[in-house]
């Protein structure tokens, strides 16, 4: 028996940052589009995550690169991975 079992992969995200919720808390505002299940024209859609930023590097505005995670509070369930763009202050 191979006691070496690899881990899936995990799910990563590209959003932008829309708000900072307290310390090491960021929201991730995630868009797609799905099409109508009767017209099929496309629609705008958005998901909203609450992202733990252990080192608090993220502002508002920040594309970031999000990877899913353990429950690491009540709502959190995604860890930045990078920040890809920093916005100009």
């Amino acid at each position: 028996m191979n006691h070496l079992v690899e881990r899936k992969q995990r799910k990563v995200l590209v959003g932008s940052v829309a708000s900072r919720s307290g310390d090491k808390s960021i929201k991730v505002v995630f868009f797609y589009k799905r099409p109508h299940s009767l017209y099929r024209k496309e629609i705008k859609r958005k998901t909203v995550l609450h992202v733990h930023d252990a080192d608090n590097v993220c502002n508002v505005g920040d594309k970031v690169e999000i990877m899913s995670t353990r429950p690491l509070s009540h709502m959190k369930r995604w860890r930045v991975v990078r920040v890809l763009e920093k916005i100009q202050a």
